[in-house]
């Protein structure tokens, strides 16, 4: 026999209830972090990766000339192999912007031998600042000086997901 004593209210039960679904439904993505990044650029795309799955996809733009590797400073080319994300930028000319370790030593030797300066400052990152609105336009082209362009929302999803010192492998 239950007693007024010993009688669950349902305010406590309830809200209980709510919290364990609540944090049962929220999405993986939100608390995973990826462990890999992949991307493809024939395909313009970006891959997040855990343990050997994909975790999200997302539609990215490269440098004006897109195909082969990155070789020289402003050959407008994005870089292809293996490399790290070494660190974030919060405050760059674009919205939120993750650094890609190119150039690797291969890379500085192989420019060197050909005379000329491989570049740099090749990231991952949002769009150019005050100009978020216009990714509806910016996405549909590649448009980078080598870098991997996302919209801003995407980007902040990348973000939240990457943390330096993370692979990153670019594919033709």
């Amino acid at each position: 026999m239950i007693t007024k004593k010993h009688k669950l209210r349902p305010g406590p039960v309830l809200i209980f209830v709510l919290l364990a679904v609540l944090v049962v439904s929220l999405p993986a993505s939100v608390a995973e972090k990826a462990d890999m990044v992949r991307v493809f650029k024939s395909r313009h795309q970006l891959e997040l990766m855990k343990n050997g799955e994909v975790t999200a996809r997302y539609h990215v733009v490269f440098g004006a000339s897109p195909q082969g590797h990155k070789t020289r400073q402003g050959d407008e080319r994005t870089p292809e192999g293996r490399y790290i994300l070494d660190y974030k930028k919060k405050n760059s000319d674009f919205y939120r912007a993750i650094h890609i370790s190119y150039p690797n030593a291969n890379d500085r030797e192989a420019a060197k031998a050909r005379g000329e300066d491989p570049g740099g400052a090749i990231m991952i990152h949002g769009q150019p600042n005050g100009y978020g609105w216009f990714s509806f336009l910016l996405q549909r082209f590649n448009w980078t000086d080598g870098c991997i362009a996302l919209t801003n929302s995407d980007m902040d999803k990348v973000w939240a997901a990457v943390d330096p010192g993370i692979p990153i492998h670019i594919h033709p």
